[in-house]
């Protein structure tokens, strides 16, 4: 027997919803037969697309708590319902620690860490007076499980963000579940900034241990399996999605030595 997740009938917010890895946990929600609304502070160039449908896109600055609220009061009183929240917004560009002021840092740590918390609660209003109660998913990174030098306040919001979600997971437990996904290296159209060419996301993706970089449709099956009945029993946990993680180095320095 097959088994199939179906999400037809609820209602998904996925922040940032519109490239990249959002795109792709936009889509597997999609395919899964969820509603699906986007939100970033820019439209996306494209519609984000599966299965025959298409997700929508509300704009909304998610460090604006006042633009948060109304967004969710948007999605309540149009769809009646609100199921999961994939906290998904986020980013940093490359910056060594000393090359940056504290003002610089601390808007990485607004994007990752305050705006998902912003998010969440009002998300919690929502879904605490559902009979069905619903699901905060966070989307973490595993530059949050090790040193990360040059991305050093993302990382840090990052570890934040796991830990937030633990917590929130017994704050509003049994009506809410709340998880991590910790994606490792992802596949996007901006891997060509980060890893170069061809070649080089191939070399980068051989550091791998199952031999790649995951796809964005990697870290959407894993969300929607978080957000399915069939997670309903798992809460306050991180989930791995990182191809078995990274080689130590010591191993290569140690074979270089023989």
């Amino acid at each position: 027997m097959v088994a199939v997740i179906d999400l037809t009938g609820r209602v998904t917010v996925v922040t940032g919803g519109t490239r990249g890895v959002g795109a792709g946990i936009a889509r597997a929600f999609l395919e899964a037969g969820a509603d699906v609304v986007t939100c970033a502070r820019r439209p996306p160039e494209e519609p984000v697309e599966a299965a025959g449908r298409t997700a929508r896109f509300l704009p909304a600055d998610l460090r604006d708590a006042e633009a948060v609220d109304a967004f969710f009061a948007r999605v309540r009183g149009e769809y009646g319902r609100l199921d999961t929240l994939v906290n998904n917004a986020g980013g940093t560009p490359f910056r060594l620690l000393g090359e940056g002021g504290a003002g610089r840092h601390a808007r990485v740590v607004e994007l990752n860490l305050l705006a998902p918390l912003t998010a969440s609660l009002a998300a919690y209003e929502v879904m605490r007076g559902q009979r069905v109660g619903g699901s905060i998913l966070m989307i973490g990174s595993v530059s949050g499980t090790r040193p990360s030098p040059g991305t050093a306040a993302y990382g840090a919001a990052k570890a934040g963000l796991d830990h937030l979600a633990r917590s929130m997971a017994v704050e509003w437990a049994p009506r809410v579940r709340v998880n991590t996904v910790v994606p490792g290296m992802v596949r996007t159209e901006l891997s060509h900034l980060h890893y170069g060419d061809e070649d080089g996301i191939a070399a980068v993706g051989r550091t791998v241990p199952l031999g790649r970089l995951a796809a964005p449709a990697d870290v959407g099956d894993a969300c929607v399996f978080l957000a399915s009945d069939r997670a309903s029993y798992i809460s306050g946990a991180s989930l791995h999605v990182h191809g078995g993680g990274e080689r130590p180095a010591f191993l290569d320095a140690a074979s270089a030595n023989r």
